[in-house]
């Protein structure tokens, strides 16, 4: 039996759905509207003798009525899994700088895909928390349908394919658990972990799409800033959503941070 196998009843309440096999293993973490069940075509690519969990962020899939904050959230993750090379795009780039900031020993190694570290200016903060709570409020009058037709109209998703927007996964979710986790784990509402990036030592992994000028530019800042070992990767002609444009060269990406430790 597996340690995932002893261990999902613990896990259940990050929605863990895993992978038996050998460590070091890779925990997967999605960005906001998705579900663990995105990484499905990164988790194809990844070397299947790899144990995986790909858990369900609060407010999304089958944690939709958790109502963790990020950093509740990332303590749970780090006392409900064993240490591991954390993988996190977007939302879940900044969870797992939580879990590596609260629980050092908790991570082997980061990938950090369109990720940042919150914003480190008040008054952007309050305002970008004033919009959020704003959406959230709109979010609970909309179908869902609705509303993600709106979110991945944005032109951050720009050089993302319709046919690879995975609505039959953000279907999961449910407008009430996606306002609970912009209310609860937006950018805004997030202190911001600039700072605190000189404390993390663990070897990290910073992938952008060399069309996401906004963040590749926080992916050099970052860099800059992380007390360990930076490999900064820049995927040509992809945009935000690395890990679904391109699941080939993410999977690559992951398999390299992982063999090094």
């Amino acid at each position: 039996m597996s340690w995932s196998e002893r261990r999902v009843d613990e896990a259940s309440l990050v929605g863990v759905r895993q992978r038996s096999g050998q460590t070091p293993p890779v925990v997967l973490l999605h960005g906001f509207t998705q579900t663990g069940r995105s990484w499905g075509p990164v988790v194809e690519r990844l070397d299947s003798r790899v144990e995986i969990f790909t858990p369900d962020a609060p407010g999304h899939g089958s944690s939709t009525e958790s109502r963790l904050g990020i950093a509740e959230y990332a303590d749970v993750l780090a006392t409900s899994l064993p240490p591991a090379v954390y993988v996190g795009y977007s939302m879940g780039g900044r969870t797992a700088l939580h879990v590596a900031l609260r629980h050092p020993g908790a991570v082997l190694a980061l990938v950090l895909i369109g990720a940042t570290a919150g914003l480190d200016d008040e008054t952007e903060r309050k305002e970008r928390r004033r919009r959020d709570d704003e959406l959230a409020s709109r979010i609970e009058t909309f179908d869902l349908d609705h509303f993600l037709t709106e979110w991945l109209s944005q032109p951050l998703f720009e050089s993302l394919p319709r046919e690879k927007w995975n609505l039959d996964d953000r279907r999961r979710n449910t407008t009430a658990g996606l306002a609970h986790s912009l209310r609860m784990a937006g950018t805004g509402v997030q202190r911001s972990l600039w700072s605190r990036l000189p404390e993390i030592e663990c070897a990290t992994t910073l992938v952008t799409g060399a069309e996401d000028r906004k963040f590749s530019l926080l992916a050099e800042r970052m860099a800059s800033l992380l007390g360990g070992s930076v490999n900064r990767v820049e995927v040509p002609g992809r945009g935000h959503a690395v890990h679904l444009e391109d699941p080939d060269a993410v999977a690559a990406i992951i398999g390299r941070a992982r063999s090094t430790v």
